[in-house]
């Protein structure tokens, strides 16, 4: 039924403004008001590939308690380094303490290295080595 539907994801956030600068700025992303719709917080980011994701206000907003976002990068260390400079935090969870580096990183057995941050809005994105 679906199968040739151009279908789209979205999450929600209580502050676009925070999110569009985050997006924008800290992350280095296209993101733009949804044509029609300006000035009522809907966003748009732009990813490869085409494939919008929107971004939309929720005045009870609360964030997503998984990964919402994940940024496959070629070099973990160098996207780790470069957001921390742009004052991003990563989040640190107890069970990877093991095998979680001081910057962040999750260096497992299973799956890539990967790290996890949030935006303004808490919803947690990743960064993991392709």
């Amino acid at each position: 039924m679906f199968g040739d539907t151009p279908a789209f994801s979205g999450f929600s956030v209580d502050d676009p403004a925070a999110a569009q600068e985050f997006y924008a700025t800290t992350l280095g992303m296209q993101v733009t008001e949804v044509e029609g719709m300006e000035g009522q917080g809907l966003l748009e980011l732009h990813v490869s590939g085409g494939h919008n994701i929107l971004i939309y206000p929720k005045p009870d907003h609360t964030p997503a308690s998984f990964t919402i976002l994940n940024f496959p990068v070629p070099d973990i260390e160098a996207a780790v380094g470069e957001l921390t400079a742009r004052g991003v935090r990563f989040l640190r969870y107890p069970q990877f303490d093991n095998v979680m580096d001081d910057k962040g990183i999750v260096r497992g057995d299973e799956g890539p290295p990967i790290a996890w941050f949030a935006d303004p809005a808490g919803n947690v994105l990743s960064v993991l080595e392709e």
